[in-house]
Order: C-alpha cells, then structure tokens, then sequence
C-alpha cells in the first residue's frame, strides 16, 4: 500500500474528535424509533444511513420568532408575536356536544386574556394551567370584540421552563410529521455535542473574513442571542460554505493527483484508421472539434491516464470526437468502450457508429440490459478474446463477466447521469494499466460548475455548430392556444416535416406521466390517424426502439413522447418540438429537448406550451428559452435561476450536493478554497502536518471522503 493510500484509508475513519457529530440521533433524549425515522425522511438520510446529529445540524432554520415583547395584557397588540406573565384565575369548558372552543381565563394587574384550545383535553389542561398559579404564555394575540385572546399559545411555562426558553426561537423547514419543537429540542441537544475542533481554515483569511470558529458559527445560526447574532448568523453561514467548498475542492484535488500517479500508457497508432474514419464522416469537422481532438490524442499519446470532460451543445458533434478518439485506441491494437445512461442512447449510438466500423474494417458490439442467454454469451466471449474492437453499451458494461481484453479507453456519454462510483468501475475494467476516460455532457456547464464539480478532469469545450445549421425559433405559447398549434402541425406535415411532442413531465408519478402521454397520443390520432407514434418509459425495451425506429425512417410523422427522447433520438428530419406544459421542466431540460430538432437544412421551430399564471422564475426560463439558441448561455442562466447540484459523485443526479454553499451566490468563496487547496498540498503533500490533519477534519466532516476512498477502486 502505498503512503497515499495509508492516508486515504485513515480519512474513511472517523477521526475521535469528530466521533459525537456522527452519533445517531436515537442516543438523544426523546428520540425513538418513529422519532428516528420521521428524521430520517425530513433530513432526507440515505436509505441505510440513521439520522445523525450532523445531519441536525445541516438542517439550517428559515427564520426566527422573536418573543422578546413581553408587555402587560393592556398593552398587548393583536397580529404580535407576545410573551406575558399571567395567573390561571378559571377554566370554561364546555359540553362535549358543542364545537365551542374550551376557553381559560388569565389576568393580570393590567386586565384578562383568555387562552383558546380547540378539540381540547380538559384534564390535561388543568394540569397544565392550575387555578390560581403563575404561568409564562407566548402566542400570537387576537381581539375577539371587546376581550384579548391567543389561541393556542405556543408556550405555556413555569418560571424555571421560562428561563430557558430563548428571546429568538428558530424556525424550521418542516415534513413528514416532524414538529418545531421536537426539531428545536433536539438541535439544542445536538448543538451541546459539537466539539472542539482544530481549525483548517487559513488564519489571514479568516481574520480578513471575520469569520467565526466552526463550533460559534453553528451556534450563531442555530441559537442566536439578539439581533447582533442574526446579523453575524450570516457571516458564519458564509464561514460554513467556505468550508464545504473546501472541503469538496481538497477531495477533488486528491482524486486527481492520484488518479495522474495511477500510471498509464501511451496511446500511439499509425493514424490508418483515424483518417478512414475522417473520411467516413459525411460532414467536415469544425474548428472547435478540431482542437478538442488534438487535446485529446495529446492526452492519450501521454504516459499517464487521461481524464478529460468534453462539453458541448446539442448537436455540437461530440460523438463524432468519440469515435475519432476511440479509433485512435483501435488501431493503437486496444480496445474502446463507450456508455450511455438508457438503451435509446446505446442504440442511437450503434446505429451511428457501426456503419462506418463496416466501412474501416474495425469490429462493433452492442451489449445492453435486454441481452440475455446466447446472444449475451457469445458478445462477452469476442470481448475477452479481442474479437470486439469497440463496444457499445448501458449500465450493463459494469457486470463483473463483462471482461476485456485489453480496454485503453473508456467513453462515459451524459456524464451527469453517472457518479464517480460508475466512472472507477468501468475505468478498474482496463485492468493493472487502467483506461483513458472521456466522459461527455450535452448539457453545457457553467464556469463555477466546473471548477466545482469537475476540478478533477481537463475541459474540452465544442461551441461551434455544424455549417448549415440554423438557430431554432422558439415561441411561447398558452395551452389555451392548442387548436392553433394542431393547425400549424398539419401545415409543417404537408411540408414534409416530423413533430416531436412532449408531454408534461410528473415527477412523482411515471405512471401518470406515460398516462398523460397516451392521452395526448390519442387526441391527435384524432386528426392525423395513424401517423401518431407514441413513446415512453413505461413501454417495453422493444417497444421504444420501434416507436423510434417508425418515426426515425418516416413511418409516423408525429412521435409523442415523455422525456425518454431528451437525449438519444437524432432524426434531421425532425422540425418541430412541441413542448406542453413547457413550466414544469427546468431549463438545461427544455433546452436538452429543444436540440432534438434543427439537425436538418430547415427551419425548426419549439413551440413552448405553458399553463398560466406563470410564476416567476418559469416565465424567466421561458423568456431565456425564447431569446437564446447558447447553450453555454443557457448554463449560467439556470444556475443563477435554480442553483447547482452535486456532481463529485456519490450522490444521485438531482440531488443538492451541497449542504450549506448555494451556487452562484457563493461563487466568490470558490477560488478562495481553490487557492487554499493548491497552497496546502504544495506545502504538505500527504497532509500530515498540523494544517493537513486539519484538513483531514473538513473532508470527514464533510463527507468527502467517500470520494477520496473511491480512489482505490482507480
């Protein structure tokens, strides 16, 4: 094992110091089983992960109620937030027959407030609200004609309960059954936990900041004093950020320099087969491809392992790099490899790819979930032999039986939908040599996203379009304009044009979206008979590829369609999307489906189907959609509109992989962790001086260090 590794493997362990933050919540006072797994959904925990007190303690309040106006009952002020020192002087119940509210009567030197409890349990308020007792209320106070009331009051105390009870109280994002007091009670508990702990933080820039210690910044945000400490709760929330940022950029760096020392081999051929595969294409490269692609032979002619990020827009011609890059693998006497998130993808791909294989006489498989028995036998058997020069799949390519004979590249295609674990899974598959790894997005990513998210790898950017290629006009339109869009359908039928229809997308319920789907199918079979496809992800493997197979080869003109078509489908014929219910996709996503069409020489249109009222951050993407063919553009508007979310690996796409930093908002405090990490690495190589265990402290904390120890797997 090497000294890299001995201290990859110490970070996997909780360090003692940090061992009470990863304390389940169960150990709490009050934390039972239900407790524990009504936690567990609010803090949205893993599926074999218990609610921790770190995960408390990410759970930032919203907001605060201020209950420092504490006046007499004369001088309370109905719709106020107010706290007031009160005797029990009678309870009013009332028979159970009745909905009247059980009332108590309270009073003091200033006048009298009744406390108004509905659905009450009369003997646990006399318990309570003993007669003729003192007692500490705080509610919101309403007037009910001539007399004072506060419904339900929020505190009743004793003196000794009073004392405890904060001047500011936070409030939290609720769910799942989970109350604010049950939240307060055991953040406080969690809060009373929190260790002291070795600070990683520069301490030029975190006297420069005024930034709090870590154990003061939690306290701040959690459990401020005055409105001193709200002002300050700020600073530390930014303190925090900085420190996940730093954190995920420390992991970043270390995955990198240690998949750079992994070894490798120079990549080499005699260009054969590169130039008949130039020749093949029946389209000339563009200046952007020109350059990625010699950034990439560069890469793979290296003694090392290449791990570069080719971005580009819709249509912007990244398959085409792929091959010539796979290729340049080929005839170099290796074995390629190219993954793609759904059968659709692979099979567009095959589809692609395999008639210029025929034509250059190099040898293509495709090898998916839904190969079974002989037909998947026989693929794995040329595989290993060496018989398959190039293999194009799905998920399927991680199966342990699927064995090379000797892969030296590796495509990953819509990177966003993988995590690092996929990635060291099919690069372990080039063996003690390892593989290069090209890992591809059509969704273009944002300058922050990628020192974030993508630190670890070398960009390749494609922002030119293929000559000819004209800008898609887009428009936005009400549903209640559906007639007139049908109308325009069969006008752009009679041009010779195909349709794209999107159905609206239902995020909680696939079945509901596929059912919307064949709704909509039907009612345009209304007017166009059977030259209606239709598409989704609830239909069969076989039943996908023939619905896209009779639209790609002009046997249907319309293909209605759930999202299953966002990438994958490239039929040039196609010059119309319609997108219904257009407010309900985030923006990288309309933009996504927008770029199935205009890949011919005509004119295509979007049209934008929307639901009013729009809100109004929809009829911001709208508008942006409307104004922009850029997808780069387009990345750095949806980030400013939605924020950015985890993709160093280890969390589903989707999922906001930050806790506690928000892009682009935090944006500043980016380069400063970047900077940080460069100069804590050049001065402490293995971080085994003080700044470096500290360091050690935030990737833990952090959990970053399940990056790091997907290292081994590289």
């Amino acid at each position: 094992m090497t000294q890299t590794t001995d201290w990859i493997e110490a970070i996997a362990e909780a360090p003692p110091e940090l061992e009470p933050l990863f304390a389940p919540v169960r150990m709490l006072a009050g934390a039972g089983p239900k407790v524990e797994a009504a936690l567990a959904k609010l803090l949205r925990c893993a599926p074999d992960q218990p609610p921790r007190l770190i995960d408390l303690l990410w759970h930032f309040p919203v907001g605060f109620t201020d209950r420092r106006f504490r006046p007499c009952i004369a001088d309370a002020q109905a719709g106020r937030i107010t706290t007031l020192k009160i005797t029990v002087k009678k309870h009013k119940p009332v028979p159970a027959s009745t909905r009247a509210p059980y009332k108590v009567t309270c009073e003091d030197d200033s006048g009298v407030i009744d406390l108004v409890f509905f659905h009450a349990d009369r003997r646990f308020l006399e318990r309570l609200l003993p007669v003729s007792e003192e007692r500490y209320i705080s509610g919101a106070v309403e007037r009910f004609g001539e007399r004072v009331q506060m419904p339900h009051p929020d505190h009743i105390l004793t003196q000794a309960q009073f004392e405890a009870m904060p001047d500011l109280e936070p409030v939290y994002p609720l769910g799942a059954g989970v109350t604010q007091k049950l939240l307060r009670r055991f953040t406080g508990q969690a809060l009373d936990r929190i260790p002291e702990i070795r600070d990683w933080i520069d301490p030029r820039l975190k006297t420069a900041q005024k930034w709090p210690d870590f154990r003061a910044a939690l306290d701040l945000i959690h459990r401020p004093l005055g409105d001193g400490d709200i002002q300050e709760a700020s600073r530390a929330r930014k303190r925090l950020a900085y420190d996940e940022l730093f954190a995920s950029q420390l992991a970043i760096a270390v995955m990198r320099r240690q998949f750079r020392r992994g070894g490798g081999r120079a990549i080499i051929g005699d260009g054969v087969l590169v130039a008949k595969v130039r020749a093949a294409l029946p389209f000339r490269l563009t200046g952007a491809q020109e350059i990625a692609l010699a950034e990439i032979g560069a890469d793979m002619a290296a003694p090392r392992r290449m791990l570069r990020l080719l971005q580009g827009d819709v249509g912007s011609g990244k398959t085409a790099v792929a091959l010539i890059a796979m290729a340049r693998a080929v005839e170099a006497g290796h074995q390629a490899a190219i993954m793609a998130p759904t059968e659709v993808l692979a099979q567009q791909h095959c589809e692609t790819i395999a008639p210029i294989a025929a034509a250059c006489g190099f040898r293509v498989a495709l090898l998916t979930g839904r190969e079974k028995g002989r037909s998947r036998a026989g693929k794995l058997v040329a595989l290993v032999s060496g018989e398959t020069d190039m293999l194009i799949g799905t998920h399927a390519l991680f199966q342990p039986d699927v064995q090379f004979r000797d892969l030296a590249l590796a495509v990953i295609d819509e990177q966003h939908r993988f995590g690092v674990h996929q990635r060291f899974a099919l690069q372990a598959k080039g063996g003690a040599a390892g593989c290069d790894v090209l890992v591809m997005t059509a969704t273009p990513i944002p300058r922050t996203l990628v020192l974030t998210h993508y630190g670890d790898m070398d960009v390749s950017k494609l922002n030119e379009k293929p000559a000819g290629r004209k800008p898609i006009l887009t428009r936005a339109l009400p549903l209640d304009r559906l007639d007139e869009v049908v109308r325009g359908l069969a006008r752009a039928m009679k041009r010779g044009g195909q349709i794209y229809w999107v159905c609206p997308l239902i995020e909680t319920s696939p079945k509901l979206e596929a059912a919307a789907a064949e709704e909509r199918a039907a009612h345009l079979r209304q007017y166009f008979g059977d030259r209606v496809g239709l598409v989704h992800g609830r239909m069969k493997g076989a039943e996908k590829d023939a619905a896209v197979r009779s639209f790609a080869n002009g046997e249907k003109a319309i293909l209605v369609a759930t999202t299953v078509i966002e990438v994958g489908v490239n039929v040039p014929n196609a010059s119309v999307m319609v997108i219904e219910h257009a407010q309900k996709f985030g923006l990288a996503q309309l933009h996504q489906l927008r770029g199935r069409v205009g890949r011919g020489e005509a004119q295509s249109t979007c049209i934008l189907l929307y639901e009013g009222p729009l809100s109004e951050t929809a009829r911001a993407r709208l508008d942006v959609l409307r104004q922009t063919n850029d997808g780069f553009k387009i990345s750095e508007e949806d980030l400013r509109l939605r924020g950015g979310g985890d993709a160093l690996g280890t969390r589903q796409s989707g999922d906001a992989g930050f806790r506690v930093a928000h892009m682009p908002e935090d944006a500043g405090l980016l380069q400063s962790a970047a900077d940080q990490t460069k100069y804590l690495l050049a001065k402490d190589p293995h971080l085994e001086g003080p700044g470096g265990n500290a360091a050690k402290l935030a990737l833990r904390l952090f959990e970053r260090d399940e990056a790091v120890r997907l290292l081994d797997a590289g």
